[in-house]
């Protein structure tokens, strides 16, 4: 696959992450309409290979129906489970006062600032994401630069 093709690739996999948060997905039929929805040009066969490389399951929710979940391990702790999405999302990270910005590739600031969020840092007051950069408001300067450090850990730079 070329360069182009693993961005499109990882792109597609931040909006499936995205998807299976915020909407009850049953079927990879599902997923696929919800992705064409979206604007990606994506057959079966490429969610359900999308779906094993994101060790996605299906698990049942408070009702007992099941849909799709990212798969829970022992080993899965909530900075392995959103590391890759990070890894693969953030271009850059830049302390302003009490903010966070960061910039991700276009397309994929919606899930990484999920998986931002879903870390549960006590020193976000809140964040918003747009196409390709986030905000995350601290309560203060330190904690912006201590989010900074915890971003720069999980990324290794």
């Amino acid at each position: 696959m070329t360069g182009n093709g693993n961005k499109i690739k990882r792109i597609r996999q931040a909006k499936i992450l995205d998807i299976i948060e915020t909407k009850r997905i049953t079927t990879q039929e599902e997923l696929t309409k919800y992705l064409k929805d979206e604007g990606f040009d994506a057959t079966q066969a490429t969610v359900s290979r999308d779906i094993r490389e994101l060790r996605l399951t299906k698990s049942s929710d408070k009702n007992g129906a099941y849909k799709y979940t990212v798969k829970d391990s022992v080993s899965d702790q909530p900075e392995n489970k959103y590391a890759k999405i990070l890894i693969e999302a953030t271009v850059s990270r830049t302390v302003a006062s009490n903010l966070l910005i960061v910039k991700t590739y276009s397309g994929m600031a919606n899930a990484a600032c999920a998986a931002i969020d879903r870390l549960g840092w006590g020193e976000i007051a809140g964040s918003i994401a747009g196409d390709d950069t986030i905000f995350i408001a601290c309560y203060d300067a330190q904690g912006a630069s201590e989010v900074k450090e915890k971003l720069d850990k999980i990324l290794k730079a």
